[in-house]
């Protein structure tokens, strides 16, 4: 009856023990505030200091959705100096930018919320290039995981809500564009 029992509880806790963790690569916006590093152009006369950065990293739930809410992990920096103390330097966590995505219907949904953002004084940006910065780390992200899905198609759609008066043009960054490939097998490529 004891190993009866233990089997049945076994077999009742494998699910919750087969969980997927996979390294991937994995890009992120992050400032470069407090170093002499420069960043991204974004089309500007010259470059700002941030920039979008690729690093493993093992994640696991829901793909690709859990893959880009792993976007706004937090990032510290590695260094082997010791007057540079940054505990995060994640564009998304210091401007107050909440990123969700969700599956609708064979679409990928992604949100960047400006409900709470606030540009901390020593960051030199302006919260158009902290959204161009976070929307390349989700694409680039994405592109890297699905570059070998040859047979899958998978639609993204990005969208910018909770503005305000003051920032409500950062809804014109919004885009959609398509991964994997398309009927007839040639290459899916971006579009509004």
């Amino acid at each position: 009856m004891l190993l009866r029992s233990l089997v049945l509880l076994l077999l009742l806790c494998s699910p919750v023990l087969a969980v997927t963790l996979e390294v991937v690569e994995l890009y992120q916006p992050l400032s470069l505030h407090r170093t002499d590093g420069v960043g991204e152009t974004l089309g500007e006369e010259g470059p700002v200091q941030a920039g979008v950065f690729a690093r493993p990293y093992a994640v696991t739930g829901a793909m690709p959705e859990d893959l880009v809410k792993a976007v706004a992990a937090p990032h510290r920096i590695a260094t082997n100096s010791e007057g540079y103390e940054v505990e995060d330097a994640n564009l998304l966590n210091l401007c107050g930018v909440a990123l969700s995505s969700e599956m609708k219907v064979n679409r990928l949904l992604v949100r960047f919320d400006m409900g709470n953002f606030k540009l901390p004084e020593d960051l030199d940006l302006t919260a158009r290039q902290v959204v161009q910065l976070s929307i390349i780390a989700v694409e680039r992200t994405l592109r890297s995981y699905f570059r070998n899905f040859k047979d899958e198609v998978l639609s993204v759609s990005i969208g910018i809500t909770g503005t305000t008066d003051g920032n409500e043009s950062l809804k014109d960054l919004a885009k959609r564009f398509r991964l994997g490939r398309q009927a007839g097998g040639q290459r899916s490529s971006e579009g509004r």
